[in-house]
């Protein structure tokens, strides 16, 4: 206390664990995702306290040096040297926010939102809801549809289906979807077991494969065009960023494309005329109000030949890995990767301030 009775003291920053790592198959990724958050949150203003999460869910904040390891088993192996292992009903006491850095099953999709909701710790991004239908591909496709968004033709195939009778499966994908045609799991992402499939001796393998991953598989149409992306963050009065070209290096966009630097092509903005750039970007708001998503998303999309747009998919909490193409977005209206992270943590604080049970 200064001799005036004022409090000179500098505010107290706000305590942001960062959780990487966890259970599902996009691991890999969120551990480069939580590496470039905790990285660039701004010090000024946040301390980051670096938290894995190990393949059983359990929490555990870890050194630096932890931090550094190549890959999410090579931390795991070495919890015992100098990991602290957090009790989730001591989140509340040790942070003000949580921001999820998991992407995939039991952390994109509800699961942990949900947790964190019972614990009574803010988090940042989409709440229980909106997370859910955003990782549910099949889910989500219904009710864009109802809301006059355009999606792909879509057949889903069960466990069940495939067990009764291969063969009407087959039958049924060739009646009403034709080739070629994309296989894939309902809640994966990374393009986790994607497959493009020409003829039918290809749907049993193509089918099988995608099964190891989910109990429902989706099968869609081959869409011919320009794959794009967009980003839109915000809460009360979200925006759309800059729309993105994403460039294959084969038939389906490969993890690699995605994530790993220099690999995959992005070219921000698309090459699309500006009547079509702007439907991309109406197209990614109407899908972010439609599903409740809450902070900030990326939608993935398609335009067609003939300029329609279809949504592929919602992602309720994109990757923040340092090629990530949300990251070029920002930049063109002038916001950094610090500044996004900064404003993703502030409108997730106000969502939770203002919510009136789960967000």
């Amino acid at each position: 206390m200064s001799e005036t009775g004022r409090n000179d003291s500098p505010p107290r920053k706000t305590r942001v664990a960062v959780v990487m790592g966890g259970i599902s198959s996009e691991r890999e990724i969120s551990l480069e995702s939580g590496r470039n958050i905790f990285g660039k949150l701004p010090k000024e203003r946040y301390e980051a306290l670096p938290v894995f999460m190990d393949r059983r869910g359990g929490l555990w904040h870890i050194p630096l040096k932890h931090l550094m390891r190549n890959a999410t088993a090579d931390i795991e192996e070495d919890l015992d040297g100098g990991a602290r292992r957090i009790p989730y009903e001591e989140l509340k006491s040790i942070v003000d926010i949580v921001y999820i850095a998991l992407h995939g099953k039991y952390g994109e999709d509800g699961c942990f939102q949900g947790l964190l909701e019972l614990l009574g710790v803010p988090y940042v991004g989409s709440g229980v809801l909106g997370s859910a239908l955003a990782m549910n591909k099949y889910v989500s496709r219904q009710l864009l549809a109802h809301a006059g968004i355009g999606v792909p033709k879509t057949l889903r195939v069960s466990r069940e289906d495939w067990a009764a009778g291969e063969e009407p499966v087959r039958d049924d994908i060739e009646e009403n979807i034709g080739y070629p045609c994309v296989i894939k799991p309902t809640r994966e992402g990374c393009s986790t077991a994607v497959s493009r499939v020409t003829e039918r001796n290809e749907l049993g393998p193509a089918i099988e494969a995608a099964l190891q991953w989910d109990a429902d598989i989706l099968v869609e149409e081959y869409i011919r065009g320009m794959e794009v992306t967009c980003g839109v963050i915000g809460t009360d009065d979200p925006r759309a960023l800059t729309p993105s070209e994403t460039i294959p290096t084969a038939d389906i966009l490969s993890l690699e494309d995605k994530f790993l630097y220099g690999q995959g092509e992005n070219k921000t903005p698309a090459r699309l005329t500006p009547d079509i750039l702007e439907r991309v970007r109406e197209t990614a708001l109407k899908t972010f109000v439609t599903l409740g998503l809450k902070v900030y998303a990326r939608i993935d999309m398609f335009v067609r030949e003939d300029g329609a747009v279809v949504v592929l998919e919602p992602n309720s909490l994109p990757g923040m890995t340092p090629a990530t193409v949300l990251f070029h977005q920002a930049a063109e209206s002038g916001i950094n990767q610090s500044d996004l992270m900064d404003r993703i943590i502030r409108y997730s604080l106000e969502a939770h301030e203002k919510k009136k049970g789960p967000l």
